[in-house]
């Protein structure tokens, strides 16, 4: 199949479309603005709805009452934007309607920086919105891997009938790369028995509410929703190992920051440094057990995160490890992308202190 070259946000929605979404509802932001500007043309030639809303807060429960009347739906944004969406998440995470919501990561806090960031982990994997409830959550490394996934996204939603969330940083979303659209396999269709579209076929009234004032049905809720997320954990992890049969250095790293850092692995390794890769692609369910089988061979001496933050997901592979082995971290922020002599650098020095 050809390649053809495709700016990162377009291609992210072009794959949605392809995934079968039929409807889009978004506010501008920068580094993300190609995705709804894309959607306004494309979604009238597919037979779906474009609305540009008046918020953020407005878009994701278009979002919300779109899904659930039984329709593949997404919304897009960045850092500040997807702030504003977290009350929504919180009520399709516990409504247990299928939704997908696109990240384009940029620095922060705050209004921050329009460059490209990794600082929304924290609010990614632990959910910035109230109660017990997770995503799942994306983060491709190219563009290839992002519409591959996309394409994916909308029949996995609806298998767990939960939100599913895209954290791409800003150069994934900016930059242009070669990509194949590729046939990929989708999720078996599901009955949506659960949606609020009608009686027609049914003898009942289907009901969408997060608000349970008993507490007994308000903690089985709860519980119902954990037995999935076990079932997600188990099924849905995903993970790419690179050299780490011989590695006595792991780098943790995703996203654009896992390319990088591919680079200063390979200058490393010509110097006689073994280093390997653990590369995330879901950030939830975490990849903890292949970590901690590292962290239980003895050749491996000690683990390091490379982030574009100040450290955020070295708390996880701090978890993962179990202080078995020392975990180091290097990170950039505000925008900044840590360079591979950097890397170099740091993993150097850790290697003679090791």
């Amino acid at each position: 199949m050809a390649r053809e070259l495709w700016k990162g946000s377009e291609a992210i929605a072009e794959a949605a479309i392809k995934g079968g979404c039929r409807g889009f509802f978004g506010y501008p932001i920068t580094p993300q603005n190609e995705i709804p500007e894309y959607m306004s043309k494309r979604m009238p030639e597919v037979g779906g709805v474009f609305v540009q809303s008046e918020s953020e807060l407005a878009a994701i429960n278009m979002v919300y009452g779109a899904v659930a009347s039984g329709v593949r739906a997404m919304t897009s944004s960045s850092s500040p934007g997807i702030s504003l969406k977290q009350e929504g998440i919180s009520y399709m995470a516990a409504t247990e309607l299928p939704g997908v919501i696109v990240n384009v990561n940029r620095g922060g806090p705050g209004l921050g920086s329009i460059q490209p960031s990794q600082c929304d982990y924290y609010q990614a994997t632990r959910g910035g919105g109230n109660g017990d409830y997770r995503t799942i959550v994306f983060a491709p490394a190219d563009l290839q891997e992002t519409v591959d996934i996309m394409q994916e996204a909308f029949g996995i939603a609806e298998e767990y009938r939960t939100p599913v969330l895209f954290l791409v940083d800003g150069l994934i979303g900016q930059m242009m790369e070669p990509i194949e659209w590729r046939d990929i396999p989708m999720r078996p269709g599901h009955e949506k028995e659960w949606a609020a579209s009608g009686r027609k076929g049914r003898d009942h009234n289907n009901f969408v509410t997060s608000l349970l004032m008993d507490t007994a049905e308000n903690e089985e809720q709860n519980l119902k929703l954990q037995r999935k997320y076990d079932e997600i954990t188990a099924r849905e992890c995903r993970y790419e190992e690179v050299m780490t049969d011989d590695a006595e250095i792991i780098i943790v790293a995703y996203g654009t920051t896992a390319r990088i850092s591919l680079t200063a692995m390979e200058q490393l390794r010509n110097q006689g440094i073994k280093v390997g890769l653990v590369r995330p692609i879901t950030l939830w369910p975490y990849p903890s057990e292949p970590l901690y089988r590292l962290a239980c061979e003895d050749r491996v001496k000690a683990f390091i995160s490379i982030e574009m933050s100040l450290g955020q997901m070295v708390d996880d592979v701090r978890l993962a490890v179990q202080g078995k082995k020392p975990v180091d971290f290097y990170g950039r922020t505000g925008g900044i992308m840590p360079s591979v002599e950097e890397i170099v650098a740091k993993i150097t020095e850790m290697e003679k202190a090791l």
